[in-house]
């Protein structure tokens, strides 16, 4: 995706390598951008790649068995049949490979709002709603991040939309569809399906009254490439809500979901830069919580 700002991150223990390569045999547009090993850090040295799916960029990286994918954040797959013809035959392929070892959360069927739509955990937990059709108006990639707010958040996603939307430029609000009075356990009114626009990308939420033992982690975040250090503090400022989760340039806000306030320039470097270039940033990103781009400079050209 063309200027794409916001990245979603996968925290794999081992199996990285093998699940994006996965992924790359299954999604078109999809190819590995950036091989980096980051030397020394505590999980030792940490394999880390950029890929893309559809087009759509991504990040993901071995290190260490400390947090498991969940449905709070999954990735809508749009197949456009006004766009290609073997849409509806491609998202049926795709099902049965990610339904391969995995989980259906909903099975793959015909719903009121889509012919053919599916929500699957694959066998690395990383969950994947495919819809045949996708929204009808908007510039829409063919894959959006979408947010599940359930347990102590539930009802708080409308409120969440407006925080991001006010946060983050080039914002919109698109489309909400609530639940009615009459469908218990969901609280009436509250978010059955929405879609946003932040930095220019598209992603949904929803709340979720339904069982769930689980809720945003550090398995994905999403990391936001920032143009300047005011650009970076800015962010940092306005997201951060638990000053004990402030580390390397990782935040948490106040939903629990995590972020990345990157410097575009440090991911320049950690790709560009030779190995002891890299080993000089790493070690002194590790040692930040909001990350000091002169100093990574600094480190960089030291």
């Amino acid at each position: 995706m063309e200027n794409q700002i916001i990245v979603p991150h996968l925290w794999f223990d081992t199996e990285a390598e093998e699940a994006v390569e996965f992924y790359m045999s299954l999604f078109p547009e999809s190819k590995i951008t950036d091989r980096t090993t980051l030397h020394d850090t505590p999980s030792g040295d940490a394999q880390q790649l950029s890929f893309e799916l559809y087009g759509y960029r991504f990040m993901a990286i071995n290190a260490g068995p400390y947090f498991t994918f969940n449905p709070s954040i999954s990735f809508f797959v749009n197949f456009d049949p006004s766009k290609d013809d073997t849409a509806e035959q491609t998202l049926t392929t795709i099902w049965e490979a990610l339904i391969d070892e995995g989980t259906a959360l909903m099975p793959l069927d015909e719903y009121p709002f889509s012919k053919k739509y599916g929500w699957v955990e694959d066998k690395y937990g990383i969950s994947w709603q495919l819809i045949l059709g996708g929204p009808e108006e908007g510039d829409w990639p063919n894959i959006v991040p979408s947010l599940m707010f359930v347990n102590q958040n539930l009802g708080k996603c409308e409120e969440a939309l407006e925080f991001y939307l006010s946060v983050f430029e080039n914002s919109r609000m698109g489309e909400i569809a609530r639940f009615s009075d009459d469908t218990p356990p969901h609280l009436p009114s509250s978010v059955m399906y929405s879609d946003f626009m932040i930095e220019g990308q598209w992603f949904s939420a929803m709340d979720s009254a339904g069982p769930h033992e689980f809720n945003f982690n550090e398995a994905i975040s999403l990391m936001v490439l920032c143009e300047d250090q005011q650009m970076v503090d800015d962010y940092w400022e306005k997201l951060s809500a638990d000053p004990d989760a402030e580390q390397c340039g990782w935040l948490k806000d106040k939903y629990g979901v995590s972020w990345q306030i990157i410097p575009r320039e440090m991911d320049e470097m950690m790709s560009n830069g030779s190995p002891e270039q890299v080993r000089k940033v790493t070690q002194a990103f590790l040692e930040m919580k909001k990350i000091d781009l002169e100093a990574l400079k600094q480190a960089y050209e030291g």
